[in-house]
């Protein structure tokens, strides 16, 4: 999977118009990198890249490429 489909997976697992992330985005920038964005980011995840994401990694995650690099 390319980043630009893994970035349109993000914006719709947090309800975000298409082109509304870039890989550097800021996360703190984001009112729906809340508990229940960082939620859904743990459960797409686990249910689309088969990773499981613990709160702790979750905390270093500073732009969206940071997550990008943990899809792999």
């Amino acid at each position: 999977m390319t980043n630009p489909e893994k970035i349109a997976l993000l914006e719709e697992t947090w309800e975000l118009d298409e082109g509304t992330l870039t890989e550097d985005t800021v996360l703190a920038d984001l009112d729906e990198f809340d508990s229940m964005g960082k939620l859904s980011l743990i459960v797409l995840c686990d249910d689309e890249f088969g990773k499981k994401l613990p709160g702790e990694t979750i905390k270093t995650f500073k732009t969206v490429k940071d997550i990008l690099d943990f899809m792999g």
